[in-house]
C-alpha cells in the first residue's frame, strides 16, 4: 500500500485550513510555503479540493481557502476518498475465470481501513492534534500527537 504525496499534501493543507479563525482563509501560497509543496503542484491540490467539495477559495486580496464544511463532519475516510477514490475498494476485482481465494481477505482489509479512516474528524487530527492508535484488539484510541512527530509546520 502506498501513501501518494498528493494525498499526504492534501491532507497538510486541510489541516491548517482547519485550525484558521472564523471568517479567516489561507492562500495556496502560503500553505505551500509552510509544508514544502510545489506551488504549482499546490495549486492543482487546491482545485482538486473545491472540486470535490472539501474547500471553497475566496479571490481578492483577502481571499484564500477555507473548509466547505466544519471540520467536526470531514473524517480522513472522506479526504482519501475524493483525494485517491476508494483506497482498496475499487481495486478488489477477482477475475472472472479465476477468482482470488484471497479476495474475502483484502475486502476485510478494506472494511477494517474504512473503519479506522472513518473513526477520525480532521477536526481531531489538526485542531485538537489527536493521532490515531490502533491497540492490538483492534480498538481505535486517539492520543495526544506527539511534538517531534508534528508537521514541520513554522510557527508564525
Amino acid at each position: 500500500m502506498e501513501i501518494s504525496k498528493k494525498l499526504d499534501y492534501s491532507l497538510c493543507m486541510l489541516s491548517e485550513v482547519a485550525r484558521l479563525g472564523e471568517g479567516e482563509t489561507l492562500s495556496v501560497r502560503t500553505a505551500a510555503e509552510r509544508h514544502g509543496i510545489p506551488y504549482s503542484f499546490a495549486r492543482t491540490i487546491q482545485h482538486d479540493l473545491v472540486r470535490s467539495g472539501l474547500l471553497v477559495t475566496t479571490r481578492g486580496p483577502h481571499g484564500g481557502m477555507r473548509l466547505a464544511r466544519d471540520a467536526r463532519s470531514i473524517t480522513l475516510l472522506d479526504v482519501v476518498r475524493n483525494v485517491e477514490g476508494n483506497f482498496l475498494g475499487s481495486d478488489i476485482q477477482s477475475d472472472d475465470i479465476v477468482p482470488s481465494r484471497f479476495e474475502p481477505l483484502w475486502r476485510q482489509l478494506d472494511l477494517l481501513l474504512q473503519g479506522f479512516l472513518g473513526s477520525v474528524t480532521l477536526e481531531q487530527l489538526a485542531v485538537d492534534r489527536l493521532m490515531p492508535t490502533v491497540s492490538a484488539g483492534l480498538d481505535i484510541r486517539l492520543t495526544p500527537l506527539p511534538a517531534a512527530k508534528e508537521e514541520g509546520v513554522k510557527e508564525a
